[in-house]
Parts: C-alpha cells; sequence; structure tokens
C-alpha cells in the first residue's frame, strides 16, 4: 500500500479500536446493566456478531480445503489468505461472545468442568481444537505447502468445521424447544450452508480488495471462478431459506407464526426484507446468475451485499425468537442494540481487521510455496 493509504486505514481502525475499547470498559465496570440485553432479552447484538463471525471463520476454512485437500489449485492464491480469515474471525467471534458473558472471568471455567449433554461444553473444546488446527495449518501453507501433514489437517478440519464448529453452533439455537424458529434439526445445516455463502463472498472482497489497495492487477478469472462457487452455495442456501419459511407458515404452529410475523412484518421487517432478503440473496443472485457475472467488479459487488446482508440474517436468527413470550400473559420483549453495544462491536470487529492487516503485512499469503523459491 501507499504511505496514505497505510496511515489512513491504521488511523482509521486506531480511532475504531479507542472507541471500542472505552465502551468495553465501561461495559465491564457496569456489567450487562450497560447494555440493553434483559432477562427478557438475554441475547442481542454481541450473540447476532458471534454466530455471523463463525460462519466466516468456518466458510473461510472450507474454502481452504478445496486448495488443501482436494487439489483445485485454481484458487491457491487465495488459499493462505483464506486460512488466516478463518483465524482471525474465530478470534474475533469468541471476542464478542466473552463480551456477552455475565461473568467474563470465568470464562476458562468452561473448559475445566464437562457436561456430555451439553452443546455448549462441546462448542468450547472444538473451538480450542479448531483454533490449534488452523494456526498449525496456516503456518505448514506458509513454509511447507507440499506437507502431507498440511493435506492431513485439512482432511481432519473438515469435519471438525462441519459438525463441530458451525453446525455446532447452529446446534446451541436449535437444542432452544422454547423459542420458534429455531427447534429443529435443520437449523445446523442452514448455519453450514451460510457458512460458506459468507466465507466464499468475505474472501472474494479481501482478495479484490488487498489486490487494489496494493496497485496489483485483479486476476478476473479468479474473481469469476469464486463468483461460480458463491453462486452454487447461494442457490442451495436460498432452497433451504425457502423451506425454512415455508414449513413453519405451513405448520401455523403459535411459536413459530409470532416470530414470522415479528420478522416479516414487524418493526424488524426492514431488517429481514432489504438486508437479508434484498442485500444477502436477491441481489447478488441477479448479478451472479446474469451476464454481470462476467466482470470481477460486479462479482465484488455481490460479495460485499453477501458480507453485509448476512449480517441481517444472523440478527434476524437472534432477535426476533427472543421478542415473542413465552406463555400468554407474560411480557413482549423489546430489543436495539445501544451505543455501548455498537461502540464495542465497531472496536472488536477494527481489531479483528488490524490483526488480519498487520499480519498479511509481514506473511507472504500470495501464490503457493513453489511459485516463490
Amino acid at each position: 500500500m501507499t504511505t496514505a493509504t497505510r496511515v489512513s486505514w491504521y488511523g482509521a481502525l486506531g480511532l475504531l479500536l479507542a472507541g471500542g475499547a472505552a465502551a468495553i470498559l465501561y461495559r465491564t465496570v457496569n456489567g450487562l446493566a450497560a447494555t440493553n440485553i434483559s432477562s427478557l432479552m438475554p441475547w442481542g447484538a454481541w450473540v447476532a456478531f458471534y454466530i455471523y463471525f463463525v460462519g466466516l471463520s468456518a466458510g473461510a476454512f472450507l474454502l481452504s480445503s478445496l486448495i488443501y485437500v482436494f487439489g483445485m489449485t485454481r484458487f491457491e492464491k487465495v488459499g493462505r489468505m483464506a486460512l488466516l480469515t478463518a483465524l482471525v474471525s474465530m478470534v474475533v467471534a469468541l471476542a464478542f461472545i466473552g463480551l456477552d458473558l455475565g461473568r467474563m472471568d470465568r470464562t476458562l471455567v468452561t473448559l475445566l468442568r464437562f457436561n456430555w449433554m451439553s452443546p455448549l461444553a462441546w462448542e468450547v473444546r472444538f473451538y480450542a481444537l479448531y483454533i490449534a488446527l488452523l494456526a498449525g495449518e496456516l503456518y505448514l501453507a506458509i513454509r511447507h505447502q507440499e506437507s502431507k501433514w498440511l493435506r492431513i489437517l485439512g482432511v481432519v478440519g473438515i469435519p471438525l468445521a462441519i459438525f463441530g464448529v458451525h453446525g455446532g453452533t447452529g446446534t446451541i439455537f436449535a437444542v432452544v424447544k422454547a423459542r420458534g424458529m429455531w427447534f429443529g434439526p435443520l437449523f445446523p445445516v442452514v448455519f453450514i450452508l451460510s457458512a460458506l455463502v459468507s466465507g466464499t463472498a468475505l474472501l472474494t472482497v479481501f482478495y479484490v480488495v488487498r489486490q487494489v489497495a496494493r496497485r496489483r492487477p485483479v486476476d478476473g478469472g479468479l474473481v469469476a471462478d469464486l463468483g461460480k462457487l458463491l453462486s452454487g452455495f447461494l442457490l442451495v442456501d436460498l432452497g433451504l431459506f425457502f423451506y425454512e419459511l415455508l414449513i413453519p407458515a405451513l405448520s401455523q404452529n403459535p411459536h413459530e407464526a409470532e416470530v414470522l410475523h415479528v420478522m416479516m412484518s414487524g418493526r424488524f421487517a426492514w431488517s429481514f426484507w432489504v438486508v437479508q432478503v434484498g442485500m444477502a440473496f436477491v441481489g447478488p443472485a441477479l448479478i451472479l446468475l446474469s451476464g454481470l457475472k462476467k466482470s470481477w467488479k460486479w462479482v465484488t459487488a455481490a460479495a460485499v451485499m453477501v458480507v453485509v446482508g448476512i449480517v441481517g440474517v444472523r440478527f434476524n436468527i437472534v432477535v426476533p425468537a427472543l421478542i415473542p413470550p413465552l406463555l400468554p400473559g407474560l411480557p413482549t420483549g423489546d430489543y436495539h442494540p445501544n451505543l455501548i453495544e455498537w461502540a464495542s462491536s465497531a472496536g472488536i470487529i477494527a481489531m479483528g481487521l488490524l490483526l488480519f492487516s498487520a499480519a498479511a503485512e509481514v506473511l507472504p499469503l500470495d501464490g503457493g510455496a513453489h511459485h516463490e523459491a
């Protein structure tokens, strides 16, 4: 990057980090009372961002597996970047869920105690294994790309990412039978497909932005191939999205019906129709399934829409399901993130971008090892 670009970028991240640090300090001193989270709405923006970044991580890692496990060298230029994206996204995800804990100082207790029937207990251990695997695979991809251990770690990581990390995160929601639109075996599958969509989109954006910032040519063929992957994942995800809405609507179950009403015609309707349906699904699909897909700029625009739109997907998973009362006569939930939640979220995301940017400055992320001898 040019000096001016670098100063502007790191300066903006520094400002966001400073604001986020102040908000996190305020939350630490005042506890969760500093937020709009309550006993009626125990989960909010931080949990939504947590599952968002877990999905980005799992999706980016699974994309790297196409290269290091299945030998699809066409995507080799973004292989190391995919692993770095997966690792940083997981760090950001854990920062969000850590901030959401009432007692952040008891985080490590989850590793010391174990309940076989608790998805959360399993998830903590899956996350630890996954982060260690990502770090090891990134090291091997940089130093010993032809090593058989790189492929072995990739093979081990695929079921870990699918069933343990993001499928497991979906399971945390799917076992909560009292909440409409969560309880059901399809939910973890939806999480996995959504991870592939968001991870592929983010990696496309990172590749293009990095090339443009460094004033290097964008490989239009690579972006087009990433667009093909993205369109395939998106179509499958659209199918699951259709059934995710159709079955609850046809069943006329009161819990699901109330959640659908909140999402589609309540105060969160703009988030559902504009951000989730428009930006995450319809807009990108129209680009990627038309002649516009021949332009890497339009493919990048579709990827940006997906990255932003999936944020709406995550918020519509977490918030609307908590608003309807569990029993008639109980209060109706109400939630919107306050300034502390937004500022801290911006700070954590800035931390992730700073980690990625600093690592990208010093690590050889381009190409394969055999290209750099």
